[in-house]
């Protein structure tokens, strides 16, 4: 039997392309024990840089014994261990296991590089008791789909590559090899959701049917098929509604039946790395994109918010305005640090013929509203006429950064673009961003894209 499951494990390290670096999330348990022990042997057939990653949560006094337990397992299998410690925030409103799951999770992003693989140990019946858990929580396909048994995630390739196979199987397996663990003390704590389905729920359930473990694992493979293909639905839709995910096109929007505006909307935010909105404020928010044209509409939800401006829907992190009475003295080429972070921008004075002219003694400020531009071939212009031609939404335009040099206006920065909004004539400004060239930069001016620079002679 151990062959068999070697094998799996063997198949999976070599589907892993060569040199890519290989983590194995290593708890001390039964699971991970054994999923890095086969790992080992696997590296042997198939070598590929192999690491061992435990994460310390620091939430109880066995926490020691189980980093002893890894560094004798990596010491014996000659696998690199590596000791991550968290800080586990339970005030957030997630639960203890969600702000361990959180915090576990964010460790993993700070050790692991862009092209890493990370395995994870979970199983069968893990696949099971988390269906249950999003269907006792009303969670739609994306959530009864469960655990995939692989996906992208912050540049590294997550797999589980005991996902299919059940627990009592691999309890036989670590009994084979003589394979030494640690145990949880939390596990057998039923105050935790998990605990409770895994020590109640799931006995009681296979009780009576005897395949319950494999049954609600086989519903969240076919959730996970059914969500693959709203996604398809919904990249079809997106495409429709002006391919944009943080601007949806309103009327292709409201042609489509409520639920499939609220699939593309969760899709929408899952493509901009957005929390998707709960079930009640996404039922507001539809509501209300029938609203007169006029009307100001505005649904948050913690870490995103939904408006809608000139015929679109725009999905976005919530945004800050900058304090009325900020200002800062530039130098017209140092990093600028301001209250919504730190933006890189140069600006300088231009003289006939392209020549580099005066540098620094700028002062940049939160806009006041009624600022004017001279631009070349254009002359005077309020900026607030300015911000209605190129359609800037108006939430956005108390963030601009406005630059003055004595009494001129010399340009405008856009801080969430990091963009050139409008530039003088006779400056030259440059958001280091490779073709984000300002609406009002002259055709052919020096400072293109290819320059890394944008603006006005």
């Amino acid at each position: 039997m151990i062959e068999d499951v070697q094998r799996l494990i063997d198949d999976a390290l070599a589907e892993t392309p060569p040199g890519r670096r290989v983590w194995v999330a290593l708890s001390g348990g039964l699971d991970s024990s054994l999923l890095l022990t086969l790992a080992a042997r696997a590296a042997h057939r198939h070598p590929r840089p192999l690491y061992a990653l435990h994460v310390d949560h620091g939430l109880q006094a066995a926490s020691a014994e189980f980093i002893r337990h890894c560094h004798r397992l990596c010491d014996r299998l000659g696998v690199p261990l590596f000791i991550e410690r968290v800080s586990v925030d339970v005030t957030a409103g997630r639960g203890l296991e969600g702000a361990a799951r959180e915090a576990r999770y964010a460790a993993f992003a700070a050790r692991l590089s862009a092209g890493d693989t990370l395995w994870l140990a979970q199983h069968r019946r893990d696949q099971a008791e988390t269906w249950l858990l999003a269907a006792l929580r009303g969670s739609g396909m994306r959530g009864l789909a469960g655990m995939p048994r692989e996906r992208d995630w912050a540049g590294s390739r997550v797999v589980r590559p005991l996902r299919e196979l059940p627990r009592a199987r691999l309890d036989r397996e670590a009994e084979a090899i003589g394979l030494g663990w640690v145990e949880d003390p939390s596990n057998v704590d039923e105050m935790l959701d998990r605990n409770f389905l895994r020590h109640r729920v799931l006995p009681l359930l296979e009780s009576r049917w005897p395949r319950a473990e494999a049954s609600l694992a086989r519903s969240a493979a076919l959730a996970g098929e059914a969500d693959g293909l709203l996604g398809e639905l919904a990249a079809l839709d997106l495409t429709a509604c002006g391919s944009d995910p943080g601007r949806l096109a309103l009327p292709a929007l409201k042609a489509l039946s409520a639920p499939r505006r609220r699939l593309l909307i969760r899709y929408a935010c899952q493509c901009l790395g957005l929390p998707t909105p709960p079930t009640a404020r996404l039922s507001a928010l539809d509501e209300q994109l029938h609203a007169r044209s006029d009307a100001q509409v505005q649904v948050a939800w913690p870490g995103a918010e939904a408006r809608c401006w000139r015929e679109g829907l725009y999905l976005q992190r919530p945004l800050a305005d900058l304090p009325a009475d900020w200002q800062v003295a530039w130098d017209g080429r140092a990093v600028l640090e301001t209250p919504l972070g730190w933006r890189s921008m140069q600006l300088e004075r231009r003289l006939e013929g392209g020549r580099s002219g005066k540098r620094g003694g700028y002062r940049v400020r939160a806009r006041q509203g009624g600022e004017v531009l001279h631009l070349a071939g254009r002359g005077r212009r309020d900026l607030k006429r300015l911000l209605q031609e190129v359609g800037l939404p108006p939430w956005r335009r108390q963030a601009l950064l406005v630059v003055w040099d004595g009494e001129v206006v010399a340009a405008v920065f856009d801080p969430l673009e990091e963009a050139v909004l409008a530039c003088s004539a006779g400056y030259w400004a440059e958001d280091r961003v490779c073709g984000a060239e300002g609406p009002y930069a002259e055709e052919g001016a020096e400072g293109s894209c290819a320059e890394d620079g944008a603006g006005i002679d």
